[in-house]
């Protein structure tokens, strides 16, 4: 194998480092033409492995006195834009060390309209992007000159996408890159892979994954985790936000140089925030980032990290994956991780070495939640790791792919279709197939098929389908994306500046004169012009903007660790006295759940029959339960009231009692209830809204003008109840049906849910409510009821038998 080139040596030997094993060999797999998968622990180096093949083609010594070629050679493929712009800043360094001739750039959508067209007609050596970025880059007709001469893609943080719909559009863009540089070599990158072989195969050209060598890391020290109860008080029965842990993580802040604290959602970040600034009596800096800031203010704090200016910057995942700011030593996860392997990237963050420890502190919102907290704490421990599974890739993420592939110029059936079936979520796709999503992208389908405007490619008399209009690659690229949020507002100031953005159906609620908090500042609405909010400063706080979509599911994996974890009583003596007793009082009332087995207790409490149903299946599975078993109890006519669910619970509340759960959980549910639900519910209507966004059949920008969000809706809902009636099997409602299935109701954790059912149901019947059942029960009425007033009650008579001393501290 060629030696590491002297240029690099040297730069290592400055540094007073050495080449790790594992960098080493990603050299040695490029050098012998390889593709490679990196499996490496947070803080080993794997972004410098990833690009070292690329320093080394351009060291002097390499090059034998030819100058550094020109083009594009490696593609560096990033899920968030806060990466891209920080392994920019961290490849500059050693480039300019070295004297290397490498010129390095980003794009994204926040990228200058004038440097993106620069970028096509003179490529960077090395381009930092994103999956959509890159997608769009391959519409344009340069592109088979751009990418030709391509040598290297380097996907980091691989497990973050590979399993979605980003992963659907990435894996379609390697096949075309790989059809316009045959030679091309791929690279993956990770810390937290659960199962290798998959993403081996995701990442290798269809039926060529023993091409890609699986290079494991040099182990790292172990992280230090640890779980914050309640200073002299007891683990809150309910609630997700942690906020009694401020004053305790305030002295944290204060013992810190810098802390990262992690939150799961955008409203938590900006309610965390508020608490921390209240309680910060120094003003210490303390920053807030997430998704919906604006570029400014995001940049703004992340220079601020990058210079050491801050203290504590509360955030979401628009952070956890990868960015590398050396000096943080504490990281803090506010709720529940949800997930072994999220926990540790996030724990990665701090003391970003492989040779020092990482720190973190757990908060759990509750006494669920702290179990959860133990359970993700000993699967580190474990280097055990959890991950989604993969599925067949989408319809109409191949719309837009092929609409993407007519936009840079005429193509053959054919040849598309061999190029689309070489990557591993399509290798299903027959010619069948791609005729139905061809034909949807020429005309929109046979109900649609009339209107012009939904004909955007056409067949040519030699057989090749090209554009039906030049002006239709423009609006390719302004509505193309995969990422399909709730419409936003823009939040502004009178004079222009923004702020960011928040949900139309929040900033619909607001009238002038009404205040709220966003981005750290307390702002009063002036009023609503187009689709911008326009703020001023205001002196009172007021209420938070909240966020839709789908809530983190908790893995499999920490499911089954928790359920374990109420089996094994001699386990118990490690956790806080309260959570102990209250297990101990659970199992003595009723029972506790065994893992495999589906626990169902069943009791009066303020003259109506309530059943709790102990699933451990996440909040959106428990949700789509309850929505079904709810339908069949009025067909049974037990009288359902409502239901309520969290991640490991749902509670149903009826006139009458269940007195036989079974005939609730049959698996034939799920092809009667389910679907005749779904048809009725906005549930396959908001897909399809996504998939019809996400193919281009209904598009949300037009050159100067975007659609709100009630407009979208209002044309898919139309489009909807069309095909609905007369074209039932479209390609769009058969995509539609599949997100409704996987993601949106997490189907298959359900089937897995009732086939337990079947087996291993056990049906409890006590007196009134169970200690186990408070958590999810304080979750009734909860906007409506004044917190503690419903609480006092419950716990109260939970406790009432057992005499316990515990507090609702909800």
């Amino acid at each position: 194998m060629p030696a590491l080139p002297p240029e690099i040596a040297e730069w290592f030997a400055s540094r007073g480092w050495r080449v790790r094993r594992h960098q080493a060999e990603m050299l040695d797999v490029a050098d012998a033409g390889g593709h490679a998968l990196l499996v490496a622990d947070t803080g080993a180096g794997k972004t410098l492995a990833g690009f070292l093949p690329t320093l080394a083609a351009f060291c002097p010594s390499r090059l034998g006195g030819a100058g550094a070629p020109e083009g594009l050679h490696t593609l560096y493929i990033s899920p968030l834009k806060a990466l891209a712009h920080d392994v920019q800043r961290n490849l500059l360094a050693p480039i300019a060390e070295m004297g290397l001739d490498l010129r390095v750039e980003t794009r994204s959508g926040d990228t200058p309209s004038e440097r993106k067209a620069r970028q096509r007609a003179r490529p960077p050596h090395v381009l930092l992007t994103t999956p959509e970025s890159l997608s769009l880059l391959l519409s344009y007709p340069e592109a088979p000159e751009i990418f030709s001469g391509l040598k290297r893609v380097v996907i980091d943080e691989i497990h973050a996408f590979a399993t979605g719909k980003r992963g659907d559009l990435l894996a379609l863009a390697l096949a075309r890159l790989q059809a316009l540089a045959p030679g091309l070599q791929r690279v993956g990158l990770s810390a937290t892979v659960a199962h290798e072989d998959g993403f081996r195969s995701w990442l290798a050209p269809w039926g060529e994954v023993d091409t890609v060598a699986l290079v494991e890391g040099e182990t790292g020290a172990p992280p230090q985790v640890e779980i914050m109860v309640p200073a002299g008080e007891r683990v809150p029965w309910g609630g997700h936000a942690a906020a009694w842990a401020v004053p305790q993580l305030m002295d944290l802040i204060r013992a810190n140089r810098v802390t990262l604290v992690f939150t799961n959602t955008r409203f938590l970040a900006e309610y965390i925030f508020q608490l921390l600034w209240d309680a910060n009596e120094e003003t210490l800096p303390i920053g807030i980032h997430h998704g919906s800031l604006s570029v400014e203010a995001r940049r703004k704090v992340e220079s601020a990290m990058a210079r050491g200016a801050l203290r504590a910057l509360v955030c979401t995942a628009s952070l956890d994956l990868g960015v590398d700011w050396g000096d943080i030593d504490l990281v803090v996860q506010m709720g529940a991780p949800k997930g072994s392997s999220r926990l540790l990237q996030r724990i990665g963050r701090a003391n970003h070495r492989l040779d020092q420890p990482s720190r973190a502190v757990l908060v759990p919102g509750n006494r669920f939640e702290f179990l959860e907290a133990m359970a993700a704490c000993d699967a580190v421990n474990e280097g055990q790791r959890d991950g989604e599974d993969f599925r067949p890739g989408g319809l109409d993420v191949l719309a837009q792919h092929v609409m993407a592939c007519a936009c840079s110029g005429p193509f053959h059936e054919e040849a598309l279709l061999a190029e689309i079936r070489s990557c591993w979520p399509y290798a299903w796709v027959d010619a069948t197939v791609l005729a139905r999503v061809l034909d949807f992208v020429a005309t929109g389908g046979y109900a649609l098929r009339a209107y012009d405007r939904f004909r955007r490619i056409v067949r040519t008399r030699d057989g090749q389908w090209r554009l039906a209009h030049p002006e239709q690659a423009a609006r390719h690229r302004l509505n193309a994306g995969i990422i399909v949020d709730s419409e936003m507002l823009d939040v502004r100031f009178r004079n222009g500046r923004s702020l960011g953005k928040v949900e139309e159906f929040f900033g619909a609620q607001l009238s002038p004169g009404d205040t709220f908090r966003f981005a750290g500042l307390d702002l009063e609405v002036e009023g609503v012009r187009d689709l911008d909010l326009i703020v001023r400063a205001a002196k009172k706080a007021g209420r938070i903007p909240s966020y839709g979509g789908l809530r983190m599911p908790l893995t499999t994996h920490l499911s089954t660790r928790v359920q374990a974890m109420l089996a094994d009583r001699s386990g118990w003596a490690r956790f806080p006295d309260d959570v102990r007793e209250w297990l101990e009082m659970q199992d003595w009332r009723s029972r506790l759940p065994h893992p495999g087995e589906l626990l169902v207790e069943s009791f009066p409490h303020q003259g109506r029959a309530y059943s709790v149903f102990y699933t451990f299946e996440g909040w959106n599975a428990n949700q789509s339960l309850g929505m079904l078993i709810t339908r069949r109890m009025e067909e049974l006519g037990l009288g359902p009231l409502g239901f309520v669910a969290n991640d490991y619970a749902l509670a149903v509340w009826s006139l009458r009692p269940i007195a036989d759960p079974a005939p609730l959980l049959s698996p034939d549910i799920l092809a009667h209830e389910f679907v005749e639900w779904v048809q009725g519910s906005h549930l396959l209507r908001r897909a399809f809204r996504e998939v019809a966004v996400i193919s281009g059949l209904v598009e949300r920008q037009h050159p100067g003008k975007r659609k709100s969000g009630r407009q979208v809706t209002f044309s898919t809902d139309l489009i909807y109840d069309v095909l609905c009636r007369h074209e039932p099997d479209h390609v769009l409602i058969e995509a539609a049906w599949a997100d409704a299935r996987t993601r949106m109701t997490d189907l298959g954790r359900l089937a897995d849910l009732l086939e337990r059912a079947g087996a291993q149901l056990v049906h409890v019947e006590v007196e009134r409510v169970t200690p186990l059942a408070v958590p999810v029960l304080v979750m009734i009425g909860r906007e409506s009821v004044p917190d503690g007033a419903a609480d006092d009650e419950l716990v109260l008579e939970a406790e009432s038998l057992g005499g316990l001393a515990m507090r609702p501290d909800c």
